[in-house]
């Protein structure tokens, strides 16, 4: 064999080896993707049971009639559906007048913490000023803290809120007793320190410090004061965090019940409390006396609670998304 056919024979050989192993790393990519994918596959639909069984539970026994309840063999799926819990827990509850009470009192406990927040953060994220990061430390403390830790003293303020003595000058020296109204919880949220503010304060300087300063050294230069260059210039280009921080405050505000109850705020203006008292009255009102069925009607008030917030989700879902991206969350 002549030294031409025995350099193609080996090249041949070496081409083919090198398709084999190229053949063998494709197929071992393969595998270690498909396990990967399995094992995403078992741990998310672990999370997602855990998380959307009770509730997927609930929603189902909300339409359970009297016999789906006693009959041992119906456990999701109702063989007679009925919207009779429905009803009856939406007049005990008073449900639309409540909703739309608690939709105007988080509204505008969402606009003030948004406000308020964001002139922190900005402050935070593009001044110096002298202990700054000792109140920055601050903001963090607040975050990091239980708010279980701080409701006596909290509560005591509110209870004879007399700031500087202030109101005492026209008061014979007493406070004034805010407990029962949602007073406290605007003016906490007026000094930035309301529910999860530290939170919010933590993204907006965050996402300032992220924004080039060239952009408010041209603002100065077209004579920009600070105050438009903050609310014209400033927060149009801070839209990812607002929307998260709306999201977030809408949310937190909606499903609080700590405040609430520490400031005796009604259950006409919080619904979170309705669901704590709706099986009680209609065991008293209606005289369904039977736990079982009597407890239907909270899975359906229960249900009635979450709708307002999974359709905010739905419809703001992809913007929220961009926003956490953006904002400085994560990163």
């Amino acid at each position: 064999m002549s030294n031409y056919s025995r350099v193609k024979d080996k090249i041949i050989a070496a081409r083919a080896d090198t398709r084999l192993a190229n053949e063998g790393q494709r197929v071992l990519r393969q595998g270690k993707g498909l396990l990967f994918t399995l094992f995403r596959v078992v741990i998310i639909t672990g999370i997602s049971y855990v998380i959307l069984g009770p509730l997927i539970g609930i929603v189902a026994s909300s339409f359970f009639s009297n016999a789906d309840s006693y009959s041992p063999i119906v456990y999701i799926i109702p063989q007679s559906p009925t919207l009779e819990r429905y009803k009856l827990a939406m007049l005990r509850m008073d449900y639309w007048n409540t909703l739309r009470n608690m939709l105007i009192y988080v509204s505008l406990l969402t606009v003030l913490q948004l406000l308020v927040c964001s002139m922190v953060g900005y402050g935070f994220a593009r001044y110096n000023f002298p202990l700054k990061k000792l109140f920055f430390a601050f903001v963090i403390i607040m975050i990091v803290i239980p708010s279980h830790t701080i409701m006596l003293p909290v509560y005591m303020t509110f209870q004879n809120f007399n700031p500087f003595g202030l109101i005492g000058l026209f008061n014979k020296g007493q406070g004034v007793n805010l407990l029962g109204t949602p007073l406290p919880m605007f003016i906490m949220s007026a000094l930035a320190c309301g529910l999860r503010s530290g939170l919010y304060i933590y993204i907006f300087n965050q996402f300032f410090r992220g924004l080039p300063k060239e952009i408010e050294e041209a603002a100065a230069i077209d004579g920009a004061g600070y105050g438009y260059t903050y609310l014209r210039i400033m927060m149009p280009n801070a839209m990812p965090s607002i929307i998260t921080v709306t999201i977030f405050s809408l949310v937190w505000q909606y499903n609080d019940t700590f405040f609430s109850k520490l400031f005796l705020i009604s259950p006409d203006i919080v619904i979170g409390k309705k669901i704590g008292s709706l099986q009680a009255n209609i065991q008293n009102l209606d005289r369904i006396l039977d736990p079982s069925i009597s407890t239907l009607y909270l899975y359906a008030g229960v249900a009635l609670t979450i709708i307002p917030v999974v359709l905010l989700y739905i419809v703001l879902q992809k913007r929220f998304i961009e926003g956490v991206e953006r904002s400085g969350i994560v990163g």
